[in-house]
C-alpha cells in the first residue's frame, strides 16, 4: 500500500465508524417502519411469523454450511465443532435490513417480509450474539481454543 501503518490504522478506524453509523441509521429506519407496520400487521401475526422464521433461517444456514464443508472435507479436514459454530455464528444484520427496506411499496408482502427480517435480525444479534461463545466452548476441542 502507498500509505503508512499509522494512516492505515486511522483509515480502518474511520470506515469502521462509518459502518457503525450506517448500521445505526438502518436500525432506526426499520424501527420507524415497524411503527408504520403496526397498522398493517397485527402483533400476534408478526410474532408468529418471527417464531416460524427463526428456525427456518437457522435450518437454511445449517444446510448452507453443511454442504460446502462436506464437499471441502474431501480436500481438507475441519474441526468437530465447525458446523455448529458456523451455523450459530452466522449473525444477520444490516444487509438483511437494507434489502428488506429496499423492497418497493407495490409488493403486497412487504410488511410480512419486514417483520420477519427484523425479528430474525433481533434474535440473531441478541440471542446468537450473546451465546456464540458458549457454543464454541461446548463444541470445539479445548486444545484449539
Amino acid at each position: 500500500f502507498a500509505m503508512s501503518a499509522k494512516t492505515r490504522t486511522y483509515l480502518f478506524s474511520f470506515w469502521e465508524m462509518i459502518d457503525e453509523i450506517l448500521n445505526s441509521v438502518l436500525f432506526l429506519l426499520i424501527g420507524l417502519e415497524i411503527l408504520i407496520l403496526g397498522e398493517e400487521i397485527s402483533p400476534f401475526t408478526a410474532l408468529t411469523l418471527v417464531a416460524f422464521s427463526i428456525p427456518l433461517v437457522l435450518t437454511a444456514r445449517f444446510i448452507a454450511v453443511l454442504i460446502p464443508l462436506k464437499f471441502l472435507g474431501i480436500f481438507k479436514s475441519f474441526t468437530k465443532g465447525a458446523i455448529p459454530v458456523l451455523t450459530w455464528g452466522g449473525l444477520r444484520g444490516g444487509i438483511s435490513v437494507a434489502l428488506a427496506l429496499s423492497l418497493p411499496e407495490a409488493i403486497a408482502a412487504k410488511p410480512i417480509i419486514l417483520s420477519a427480517t427484523y425479528g430474525v435480525v433481533v434474535f440473531s444479534i441478541i440471542v446468537q450474539g450473546l451465546t456464540v461463545k458458549s457454543v464454541v466452548q461446548r463444541t470445539v476441542d479445548p486444545e484449539l481454543l
